[in-house]
């Protein structure tokens, strides 16, 4: 990785910071956009809904061809990696269920779309963004991110 120095500046976090109550942002999707949020709730968690699609050529049709996402781990992936990491996973489906709670949408470009969210998997808790983007009568997947949820 190819890196440069830049001058910054910081300061430590005050005493308390952590405990605040207003410390998170309050979501609201804008009643013009909860038809859309209500369409692309039911196509998250993505990759992960059979109605979809479960092939490479479903996921290449998902997925914008500058698509890359950061993982719950912070590595970053490639469309390509990521169509062939879900090519092998679904040869072999199987079936959970998962919980998704604090989902928001906002449009942040013309026909463009960020949806953030909660996914609870048994006791794996993360935040994930999705930015999506309407085509011709089609979504694509332009970049997502997920981070786990520190307990506590």
């Amino acid at each position: 990785m190819k890196t440069q120095r830049v001058a910054v500046i910081d300061g430590p976090i005050p005493p308390g910071t952590w405990e605040r109550a207003d410390m998170e942002p309050q979501f609201v999707t804008a009643p013009q956009h909860m038809a859309v949020r209500d369409e692309l709730m039911r196509r998250e968690p993505l990759f992960h809904r059979a109605e979809f699609g479960t092939t490479r050529q479903d996921f290449e049709g998902m997925t914008a061809p500058g698509f890359w996402e950061v993982g719950a781990s912070g590595r970053r992936f490639s469309r390509e990696f990521v169509l062939e990491v879900l090519e092998k996973r679904y040869e072999h489906v199987t079936d959970d269920v998962w919980e998704i709670g604090d989902f928001h949408c906002v449009d942040i470009a013309a026909d463009n779309y960020l949806v953030t969210y909660t996914l609870i998997q048994g006791d794996r808790v993360t935040r994930r963004t999705t930015i999506w983007r309407r085509t011709a009568g089609n979504w694509q997947i332009v970049f997502h991110q997920g981070t786990i949820v520190a307990p506590g």
